[in-house]
């Protein structure tokens, strides 16, 4: 590996007038640096960064664990949190944990190993007794994105409750009283704030939870069309559906296309998360659509702020929602 002390020799300086070129720390005549920047080309030097940092006490690379990269919404969310500290002078250490405990310990403990300055967690259910616990325990800055728990660090995610029921009343208003809910992965907090949605629109107007309407879409696109379809092709189908997140929501309109049926003339649909390509869906999907951008910078700042030390009770943030209204619920 070559070292500082091969580019001075190539240059014919001394190895700290190398590191002033390359750190800017002390003015370098023209002519020198002119050498000792060519002998790094020749050399392919590269300085190690990490272990400069790490002698300085920062490592200035932060961690995420977060579920489903493949999921735009995941996605989009990496790329708000990356652009946000990265205009901030930090690099962003993704791993993906699958949404289960095993895979995001093993994720936060590598994340952990590299000296990260600080984490940025998507919580998978019973993170709060099976991974946080371990963070805590180093003294590493921690904040919570997407998912709300109820633990002492600063938090930050999308309105769901209220947006939930928002949807499914917007539904209840349009005539409709048999309403099949399509909800996420049990045990996190986001699938339990939107069925509560769900569950208090219902209640707004004496209507009584049908188990046979809650259908277990997992987050997952092949688990939700399959019970859709199942349902739609049932006797006593319901004449409205509410999707609770993206991946759900294609798989719901698959099953629905699979059976010949239309939206909204057999059945009404709305769905929490928006797409980017919403308005290509025939017809244009109405939904809830969150906020990724504030989601993603807000974590990024709360996370920059404790890596500073600066003081404050830990803060939750809800970012709202916003509702477009379109034509899959059967408006005009």
């Amino acid at each position: 590996m070559t070292t500082m002390g091969d580019v001075a020799r190539l240059a014919g300086v001394s190895a700290s007038t190398v590191s002033h070129v390359l750190n800017g720390t002390r003015k370098v005549d023209a002519a020198t640096r002119q050498r000792v920047e060519a002998a790094i080309a020749e050399t392919g030097y590269r300085r190690n960064v990490a272990a400069r940092s790490l002698a300085g006490g920062r490592s200035h690379t932060v961690g995420l664990s977060i579920s489903a990269l493949t999921n735009p919404y995941f996605g989009s969310l990496v790329h708000a949190v990356e652009q946000a500290l990265s205009d901030a002078g930090y690099v962003l250490i993704v791993g993906d944990s699958h949404d289960a405990a095993e895979p995001e310990r093993r994720v936060t403990d590598s994340l952990l190993d590299r000296q990260v300055d600080g984490m940025i967690v998507a919580p998978a259910a019973g993170s709060e007794h099976s991974t946080l616990p371990g963070i805590a325990r180093t003294g590493t800055p921690l904040v919570l994105i997407d998912r709300m728990l109820d633990v002492d660090c600063d938090q930050v995610g999308p309105e769901n409750a209220a947006s939930a029921q928002m949807l499914t009343e917007h539904l209840l208003d349009r005539g409709h009283r048999r309403i099949a809910v399509v909800r996420g992965i049990p045990g996190i907090s986001s699938t339990t704030e939107r069925f509560d949605g769900y569950v208090a629109a219902l209640a707004s107007r004496g209507i009584a939870v049908d188990p046979t309407l809650v259908l277990e879409g997992r987050s997952s696109t092949d688990d939700a069309e399959r019970e859709v379809r199942a349902l739609m092709a049932s006797a006593n189908r319901p004449t409205a559906l509410v999707s609770m997140n993206n991946a759900m929501t294609i798989g719901t309109l698959k099953a629905v296309q699979h059976l010949g049926l239309s939206i909204p003339d057999d059945v009404a649909f709305v769905c929490y998360d928006d797409f980017e390509w919403s308005d290509l869906f025939s017809p244009r999907l109405t939904a809830a659509g969150q906020d990724v951008q504030t989601i993603g910078a807000t974590a990024a700042e709360l996370l920059l702020r404790r890596i500073r030390r600066e003081d404050g009770p830990p803060q939750r943030i809800r970012v709202p929602t916003t509702f477009h209204h379109r034509r899959s619920c059967g408006c005009a």
